[in-house]
C-alpha cells in the first residue's frame, strides 16, 4: 500500500488514513463495496434505505466480519423506522450516520450520546448551518456535478459557502473522481471529498458488468438530468428508457409510480400504512407534492433494475458527470491509493509562494 496520506479533520474526526468517502448509494454500497473502501483506507458507507432492518443489521455485522476499519450507515431520515435502525446502529457499534436529508435535532442527539459521529448530506448553505447548529459533526456538500439527487448549483460555487458558514469539517461531493480533485477541494478548505460514481465503477462494486460498461462508454454529454423518475431533479446516464420517461404523460407516470410501489412494498415486506407514513413525512421533509411522493416510488425499483438486475432496458443509472472521464475498474485499494499519490503529486508541482 502506498504510503502517501493527508491528515484532516476528517481522518481525525472518523478515524480513516485517507479524507476520501465513498457515499452510499441505493443497491450498489453493500457490503463488499464498503468493506474493500474500508480496507483501503477510506470511510465506506452502507446504504441502508433499501434495506429492512434485519438486513440492515446483517450487512452491518458482514462488514465487521470483513474490516477492522470504521465505516458508516447512510440512512433515510424521514423513514417512520428511522429510529428503529438508529438503534440498530448503536447497538452494532457503527462509527458513522450520514443522511441523505437533514436529520432531526432529536436524531442527532441520540447519535452523538450514543458516541456515532453524525454527517449528514445537504445541497445548501443554509441546511449546512441548521445541522450544525443541532450537532452534526461534519457535512457532505454536493454540487449539482453529482449522481441522483442535485441541486443546480456546482460544487465550486456551493463549498466555499458552505466552509465559510460552519465551523465543522467539511467534505466535498460532484464531480471528484482522482487526486487533483482531492486537492482543489482541500484548497477551497473541504476536509476531504465524497465520491459515489468513482466506487460504482471499481472491481469490488457489485453493480454488473455490463452496466458497468455502459458507464465506461459514456461521455460527459451522456449524462443528464430528468425530473421524469420522481418528480425531482435526478442526474443520470441518458438511455432509451429515460427518453421514453420524458416523453411519457402524467397519467402515465402516475400508473408506472403504483406498480413500482406495490413491487417495493412486495420487496422490502413494508406494509401499505407505513409506507404511506413514510410518503407523508417525505412530502413535508422535502416540500413535495402528492404527485411527487407517489412518483418516488419508481426511483428505488428502477434503479435495482439496473443496479442489480443488470437490466438497463428496464432501469436507470443514476451518475455524476465524472462518469463521462472514468475509464477503468480498478479495485477500492487500487483506487484510493491512485488518487493519494495523484495528491501528492499534484502538491508537488504547485509553484511555491515568494
Amino acid at each position: 500500500m502506498n504510503g502517501v496520506t493527508i491528515a484532516t479533520p476528517l481522518t481525525k474526526l472518523v478515524g480513516v488514513r485517507h479524507p476520501i468517502v465513498q457515499t452510499g448509494m441505493g443497491w450498489v454500497a453493500g457490503p463488499r463495496l464498503v468493506s474493500a473502501t474500508a480496507n483501503a483506507g477510506a470511510l465506506g458507507i452502507l446504504a441502508s434505505a433499501t434495506m429492512t432492518p434485519d438486513q440492515l443489521r446483517a450487512a452491518v455485522r458482514e462488514v465487521r466480519s470483513r474490516t477492522d476499519a470504521p465505516f458508516g450507515v447512510n440512512l433515510r431520515a424521514d423513514a417512520s423506522d428511522a429510529a428503529e435502525r438508529v438503534r440498530i446502529i448503536v447497538e452494532e457499534g457503527v462509527r458513522v450516520a450520514s443522511f441523505a436529508l437533514a436529520p432531526s435535532r432529536e436524531l442527532i442527539a441520540r447519535l452523538r450520546d450514543a458516541g456515532v459521529i453524525v454527517i449528514p448530506s445537504i445541497g445548501a448553505r443554509r441546511h449546512a448551518e441548521k445541522v450544525a447548529a443541532w450537532g452534526a459533526d461534519a457535512v457532505v456538500v454536493q454540487g449539482s456535478e453529482g449522481g441522483g439527487h442535485t441541486g443546480n448549483v456546482a460544487t465550486t460555487v456551493l463549498l466555499p459557502q458552505v466552509v465559510d458558514a460552519v465551523d465543522i469539517p467539511v467534505v466535498a461531493a460532484g464531480g471528484f473522481f482522482e487526486g487533483r480533485g482531492l486537492v482543489a477541494a482541500l484548497a477551497y478548505g473541504a476536509a476531504g471529498v465524497a465520491m459515489g460514481t468513482r466506487f460504482l465503477l471499481t472491481s469490488d462494486s457489485t453493480v454488473p458488468r455490463a452496466v458497468q460498461a455502459r458507464y465506461l462508454e459514456a461521455s460527459v454529454q451522456d449524462v443528464t438530468v430528468t425530473t421524469k423518475v420522481d418528480g425531482l431533479p435526478h442526474r443520470m446516464l441518458r438511455s432509451e428508457l429515460v427518453d421514453t420517461l420524458e416523453r411519457s404523460g402524467r397519467t402515465a407516470a402516475l400508473l408506472r409510480a403504483v406498480r413500482h410501489a406495490a413491487s417495493f412494498r412486495k420487496l422490502s415486506g413494508l406494509s401499505w400504512a407505513r409506507m404511506v407514513r413514510d410518503g407523508l413525512a417525505m412530502k413535508h421533509g422535502k416540500e413535495l407534492t402528492w404527485s411527487q411522493v407517489l412518483l418516488a416510488a419508481n426511483t428505488p425499483m428502477l434503479l435495482r433494475a439496473s443496479m442489480v438486475d443488470g437490466r438497463t432496458d428496464l432501469g436507470v443509472m443514476a451518475s455524476g458527470q465524472v462518469a463521462g472521464l472514468i475509464e477503468d475498474l480498478p479495485s477500492c485499494a487500487e483506487l484510493v491509493e491512485r488518487i493519494m499519490a495523484e495528491a501528492h503529486a499534484t502538491l508537488g508541482r504547485l509553484p511555491q509562494a515568494t
